[in-house]
């Protein structure tokens, strides 16, 4: 079995209130939650504010990304079974979907679907001097495949019974023949 490359992490909490305000979120870098000697490349900077555990959401999940200038939040990507969406809240950006790149923009909608590489997607941040601030929203299907066609890895993620009976959240990463680090190769 691949190594995991997150902590395995409870999925559900219940919400003091179901309400969350964009001035109450408290952001953290991106790839809190990775080992702690997998540190992102040059290329990659953002920090992540959870919304979906703190108002309570149980088939979505949601954050807002603050990806840094001149900068991408993560590696080009695709799901096979989970679909994402993005609102770019502010910024200016670029989009790039399998082959194609796009310009993105405050108030752009994004759709991901689920796909094989030609739905891969990345967010690039153009601007020199301020965030793209985006809200990421995605379905949570209790097991999804994650492939990365720049590198060839493969990661993979799903809700198991924890040791205490509760729903676990589990991922982890993998190249044919060997395990791989997350920025492994990015």
């Amino acid at each position: 079995m691949p190594r995991p490359i997150f902590q395995a992490q409870p999925t559900a909490q219940k919400a003091s209130r179901p309400i969350v305000n964009l001035d109450e979120l408290q952001f953290e870098p991106w790839s809190k939650g990775f080992p702690p000697d997998e540190k992102p490349p040059a290329g990659f900077e953002a920090r992540k504010a959870s919304v979906a555990q703190r108002i309570g959401a149980k088939k979505l999940g949601y954050n807002v990304t603050a990806i840094a200038p001149g900068k991408c939040a993560y590696p080009l990507h695709n799901h096979r079974v989970n679909e994402e969406m993005f609102l770019i809240l502010q910024g200016e950006g670029q989009l790039r979907v399998g082959k194609d790149t796009w310009p993105v923009r405050g108030g752009d909608f994004i759709a991901c679907p689920p796909g094989g590489p030609e739905t891969a997607h990345q967010l690039k941040n153009t601007s020199n001097d301020r965030d793209l601030t985006v809200l990421a929203v995605s379905t949570f299907e209790e097991t999804d495949i994650i492939e990365y066609p720049r590198t060839g890895k493969i990661a993979f993620g799903g809700l198991f019974e924890g040791p205490d009976g509760k729903p676990t959240l589990i991922r982890g990463l993998h190249r044919t023949g060997h395990d791989a680090g997350y920025w492994e190769g990015e």
